[in-house]
């Protein structure tokens, strides 16, 4: 059934939603709202979370997280200084949780994406240190993608995965972590979104996209 159903499915509008650890420089398109649901495990955050990422114009978008274990809202935005490809550069904040106290996390990205070659690069400041993320995807069609990505730190992990667009608006991307730490112990991970187009649509893009 799987099958036959990504053999008959259309590639166009397909977007992929950025990497599986670290935030991309690439924005969601202006008038996408995509809805996702979470699932990890307990060492890498929370085990069941619900996704909403808007975006507002074509430079900024923002994002909200809703934890059930523990209860939380998490917050994040994502503001493109440069956002005409090859090139981009994006600030931002992710991981802002009031209810628990936890302060927002600011970071800065550099990308330079092709049509199958995605690079990023860049730092976030997480708690009382500066750390250091990387990324790199392979778009192999508008279907397809292979990534890896990286976050210094003993908490953080390496992650490889894939991303599959089942349709042009619903999406799945397993990802294994491998932690930092001395015992680099294996988690799961694995998120499906779907996107709903609330306005401003453009035309059918000639790449994969956050």
């Amino acid at each position: 059934m799987m099958i036959a159903i990504l053999l008959s499915a259309p590639s166009s509008f397909a977007t992929t939603k950025g990497l599986s650890q670290i935030v991309t420089p690439d924005l969601q398109p202006k008038g996408d709202l995509s809805l996702s649901l979470q699932i990890q495990d307990e060492r890498i955050a929370n085990p069941y979370e619900l996704q909403a990422e808007l975006g507002l114009t074509r430079w900024a978008e923002v994002a909200v997280f809703r934890g059930f274990q523990p209860d939380e809202w998490i917050f994040g935005t994502e503001i493109g200084l440069l956002t005409k490809e090859p090139f981009l550069l994006s600030v931002g904040f992710v991981n802002w949780s009031p209810h628990l106290d936890v302060d927002p996390q600011p970071y800065i990205e550099a990308g330079y994406y092709t049509e199958h070659h995605k690079v990023i690069a860049g730092a976030i400041h997480a708690g009382y240190k500066n750390e250091a993320i990387l990324g790199y995807a392979y778009d192999f069609n508008e279907r397809w993608r292979v990534q890896v990505d990286w976050q210094s730190g003993s908490e953080n992990s390496s992650t490889i995965g894939f991303t599959c667009n089942i349709t042009p608006d619903f999406q799945f991307n397993p990802a294994l972590y491998v932690n930092n730490g001395p015992k680099h112990d294996l988690f799961g991970y694995i998120v499906f979104t779907y996107t709903f187009h609330l306005w401003g649509r453009s035309p059918p893009p000639d790449r994969i996209g956050r």
